[in-house]
C-alpha cells in the first residue's frame, strides 16, 4: 500500500470511475468530491472498506475545493462539460474550477497532479469547449508547473457518449448524420487505458509533462459510424450534412436540451469542434511512453453495443444467416 491519499475531482463520471478503480488497484486511498455524495454509493465498493471516501464539494465554491484537498498527497482533475447547462458553463468549470484546484494544491504543498484536458485544447480555438480547455491548461501550469496534462482523443468504453449515443440513435432513426461530410479524423482511446495512464503518472509523480492519449488507429467520422452500424447489425442511411446545415442542427439540439433532463443531441459548439481533426500531433509522449498498449475499438466496442442489436445477445447477424 502506498498509504497516500489522492483527491479525484470528477471521480463519479464515466472516466472518473475507471481512474478511481486504477488508483485503488495501486494501493492509494481515494477521496472523491461530489456535489451529491449520496449518489456515489457504487464508488465505495471499488476498494477495501474505507479506501474510497466521498465528500461534498462544488468547483464553483473554492472553500469546498480547499476542504476536499486537505491532507491529500496528490490530485486528479477530470471535471469537464460537453455542453453548457445553467450555471455549469465551460468557463466556470474548465477555467475557474481548474484555477481553484491549482491554487488549493499550491496552498497545501501538493505538487503531484494530473489534469485531464483534451486533444485540440487551444486558448485560440474557435470552439468554446476547446478554447476553455486550453485556458484551463494554462491556468493549471501557471500555478502548478509540476502538473501533468493528459490530452485524450474521444474516449470509448461501456456507457460512453459516442458509440453508445449513435448506436441508440440508430435503433430509432432511419439515418445517421455525417456532420461536415464525415471527414473529421479521430484516434479513439479506451477509457481503461486513459485511467491506467492517469494512475501511472500519479504513481511516478508528475513533472509538468504533456501527454497525448490517442489510440493506435485513426478513423474518419464516417468510418466510425459504419463501424457502429456493423457492430449492431443495422442498416441505416448515412446522411452527409454540410457545415452550413450543421449549425442550425446544433441550434435545434440546444433548444431541445433546454428541456429539463434532456441531453442535446448536438450543439453549435460541438459542430465547431468537429471542424478540427481530433488526432495526436506527435509532439508529445503518449500511451507507449507510459508502458501502455492501447486497446482498439474492434476489441472492445462490439461487446458493449450488443444490447442495441435487434435481439440483444441472442441476435444472429446477417452474415451468419447468409452462410447457412
Amino acid at each position: 500500500m502506498h498509504n497516500g491519499l489522492v483527491t479525484v475531482f470528477g471521480g463519479s463520471g464515466f472516466v472518473g470511475k475507471q481512474v478511481v478503480r486504477a488508483l485503488v488497484r495501486d494501493g492509494w486511498r481515494v477521496r472523491v468530491p461530489m456535489r451529491s455524495p449520496h449518489l456515489g454509493h457504487e464508488l465505495r465498493v471499488l476498494g477495501s472498506v474505507g479506501q474510497v471516501q466521498l465528500v461534498q464539494a462544488n468547483l464553483r465554491f473554492p472553500t469546498s475545493v480547499e476542504a476536499a484537498l486537505d491532507g491529500a498527497d496528490a490530485c486528479v482533475n477530470l471535471v469537464a462539460l460537453l455542453y453548457e447547462s445553467g450555471r455549469q458553463t465551460f468557463e466556470s468549470l474548465h477555467v475557474d474550477g481548474a484555477k481553484s484546484i491549482a491554487m488549493a494544491c499550491v496552498a497545501r504543498g501538493i505538487t503531484n497532479m494530473a489534469h485531464i484536458s483534451a486533444i485540440g485544447a487551444d486558448p485560440d480555438a474557435k470552439s468554446d469547449y476547446a478554447r476553455t480547455k486550453g485556458e484551463g491548461e494554462a491556468v493549471i501550469l501557471g500555478h502548478l508547473p509540476t502538473a501533468d496534462i493528459m490530452r485524450p482523443s474521444i474516449i470509448f468504453g461501456e456507457g460512453d457518449g459516442f458509440f453508445t449515443r449513435f448506436a441508440s440513435m440508430a435503433r430509432m432513426s432511419p439515418a445517421l448524420p455525417l456532420i461536415g461530410g464525415g471527414k473529421t479524423k479521430f484516434q479513439p482511446a479506451y477509457v481503461c487505458d486513459v485511467a491506467d495512464a492517469v494512475a501511472a503518472v500519479i504513481k511516478r509523480g508528475t513533472s509538468g509533462q504533456i501527454y497525448e492519449l490517442a489510440g493506435s488507429q485513426t478513423y474518419s467520422f464516417e468510418q466510425l459510424m459504419r463501424f457502429t452500424l456493423d457492430a449492431i447489425d443495422r442498416r441505416r442511411l448515412l446522411l452527409p450534412v454540410p457545415w452550413f446545415a450543421a449549425a442550425p442542427m446544433g441550434l435545434a439540439g440546444e433548444i431541445a436540451g433546454a428541456v429539463p433532463f434532456v441531453e442535446p443531441f448536438l450543439t453549435r459548439d460541438q459542430v465547431e469542434n468537429l471542424k478540427v481533426d481530433n488526432v495526436a500531433s506527435g509532439d508529445y509522449p503518449g500511451f507507449s511512453d507510459l508502458g501502455i498498449t492501447p486497446d482498439t475499438i474492434e476489441a472492445i466496442v462490439t461487446d458493449y453495443l450488443e444490447r442495441f442489436r435487434k435481439s440483444g445477445q441472442f441476435h444472429e447477424d446477417r452474415a451468419a444467416k447468409s452462410s447457412r
